[in-house]
């Protein structure tokens, strides 16, 4: 069975990746240990990062033996505690995704095929971008290295969206410059939601994405909803099967495919927990207090093309209703541990 190395395999996506690819009977070594008592240690291993910035991090990780056959890269910073942009995300994202590329083609020439998470942060942004257009794989975030480092992209989403484009866009430059012996494929997902692994430890180890589910369930906003910030969702477990998917299909090579769902605003959010969940009706926004949360016009601003990732890796997206009832009940399962 193939061998596939997953970096950030203990972070939300990353996790998952994992879970889908020893589902399928894969044999995997990732870069983060993480608890799964029911996997035998010759299906899962384990190989250590440090540093992800640091360009030849991933040099020992990829010399395997067996040897690889693919790479599914996820690891990359996601938060928004920025003190310096390129310290805290630009070069761990950009570094990190360079470091990978350069060290599976100096020390794992088995690997045949490599799958690079980059982001929607990759493909929004452009000031041209009419309201009421489509988003498709043909957007690209315009940032360059000069805009990044402008002061104003110090902190928040900007920092993070900048460090995602930014990456991606080195990965493609040394596939052109480089042509090693794998092919290479992004896959650029919207906001993740869905169910938090069962080997979470805590509340505070709750990925950035799906915080805002725990503050509508304990009434940390019921007297405000948050703005929703991002434009559209897709689930964890789309997500990660498409990465998998995209290291099993011969023509999702050299291609990035258009990771979503659906577009949504925060209120379909409460709308869905407050009917599938009675007993938080409470604790949620209501009337006036749901503004916020609420589309800037009458419906979604942007529409999705992610016909790609349907016709080509035969994505089947689940529902924005299923994704959010999996997710509330797996945060339950921490607030009771907690």
């Amino acid at each position: 069975m193939p061998r596939i190395l997953v970096t950030g395999g203990s972070g939300f996506l990353g996790g998952t990746v994992v879970d889908t690819l020893l589902s399928r009977g894969y044999l995997v070594v990732t870069t983060m240990r993480a608890d799964r008592p029911n996997v035998s240690a010759s299906q899962l291993t384990y190989a250590i990062v440090k540093d992800i910035a640091q360009l030849d991090a991933f040099d020992e990780a990829v010399q395997q033996n067996p040897p690889l056959d693919a790479v599914i890269h996820t690891a990359s910073p996601f938060h928004y505690r920025i003190e310096d942009v390129k310290r805290d995300m630009l070069d761990p994202a950009v570094n990190g995704t360079v470091g990978v590329l350069q060290s599976i083609r100096k020390y794992a020439p088995s690997v045949k095929k490599v799958a690079i998470t980059s982001s929607f942060a990759a493909m929004y942004n452009n000031v041209n971008k009419p309201v009421g257009s489509t988003y498709s794989e043909q957007d690209w975030n315009p940032v360059t290295w000069e805009t990044a480092l402008d002061p104003e992209n110090a902190a928040g989403q900007a920092g993070y969206r900048t460090s995602k484009a930014l990456a991606e866009k080195a990965a493609w430059e040394f596939m052109e410059k480089e042509k090693p012996g794998f092919t290479l494929t992004s896959l650029n997902p919207t906001l993740i939601f869905g169910p938090v692994a069962a080997n979470t430890a805590s509340l505070e180890n709750l990925n950035t994405s799906n915080a805002r589910f725990l503050d509508f369930i304990t009434g940390k906003v019921k007297d405000k909803c948050p703005p929703t910030g991002s434009l559209f969702w897709v689930d964890v477990r789309d997500t990660a099967l498409a990465h998998v998917l995209a290291i099993e299909k011969d023509e999702a090579a050299g291609k990035r495919y258009f990771l979503c769902a659906s577009p949504f605003c925060n209120v379909d959010l409460v709308e869905i927990i407050a009917e599938s969940f009675p007993k938080y009706k409470d604790l949620l926004p209501k009337g006036d207090a749901l503004e916020l949360g609420r589309y800037p016009g009458s419906g979604p601003p942007y529409k999705v093309d992610h016909s790609r990732s349907v016709n080509e890796l035969g994505l089947k997206y689940r529902t924005l209703k299923e994704s959010v009832e999996d997710t509330v009940k797996s945060i339950e399962v921490l607030l009771e541990k907690s």
